[in-house]
């Protein structure tokens, strides 16, 4: 195996699960989609205008904004929060390597040898990627959204809606809230099951002889 490979391989291997999983939703979304329309007496769309469609990119964006939400919070609430016994926690009432303060040394980031305000956004710039990217997935949603909504709308004779007034609409917070609270649940699994269980090898659990009150991985 290249170096490259066992280097880069959870990244890697997460990139082609997510290409192999959005690749499956494109095809079964078009086909849910095209028999969406023989209901209505509308012509069928290849996949290319389907991915153009509000439809898609409704469903795409708003499962990407609740992804990029859970990850940012969780950034936040670890630096803050604790939980005894998880290996998501960093230990209480010891010093731990994330609360260090920055220095300058060989092989430490530029924004580190640069300090200042650019060290000042460096420190807290994993959640910043995070929130940034939020709000443009939101922002995507509530376009694509309204698209999708409008087209449903004007099949049954209704007024559609602009992204500012879909913001407004129970149809965007329901898309919304049902994909964060699985999230949240989601974290609040991987937090509390890894007091007491474990998978050997894994960086997400603490090591198998561990006892279960010892927090941190």
């Amino acid at each position: 195996m290249p170096s490259w490979i066992k280097n880069n391989g959870l990244l890697l291997s997460n990139l082609l699960l997510f290409i192999v999983f959005l690749g499956g939703m494109t095809i079964a979304g078009w086909q849910v989609y095209n028999d969406e329309q023989a209901e209505h007496g509308s012509p069928p769309v290849s996949i290319a205008e389907y991915v153009g469609t509000g439809d898609y990119g409704e469903a795409v964006f708003e499962n990407w904004e609740s992804e990029v939400l859970q990850m940012g919070m969780y950034v936040v609430l670890t630096a803050y929060l604790f939980q005894k016994g998880s290996s998501e926690s960093k230990p209480i009432g010891k010093p731990a390597p994330q609360d260090a303060e920055p220095r300058p040394k060989a092989g430490a980031p530029w924004p580190v040898q640069r300090g200042g305000w650019v060290l000042a956004v460096y420190e807290k710039s994993l959640a910043i990627f995070f929130f940034i990217l939020f709000f443009a997935t939101v922002a995507l949603h509530a376009v694509t959204g309204s698209a999708a909504y409008t087209e449903e709308q004007a099949q049954h004779g209704l007024p559609g809606a602009g992204p500012i007034e879909y913001l407004g609409t129970s149809q965007f917070w329901f898309e919304s809230l049902q994909n964060w609270q699985s999230e949240f649940l989601a974290v609040a699994l991987i937090v509390g099951a890894s007091i007491w269980l474990r998978y050997r090898g894994s960086a997400e659990s603490k090591p198998v002889a561990v006892p279960h009150a010892e927090t941190g991985a």
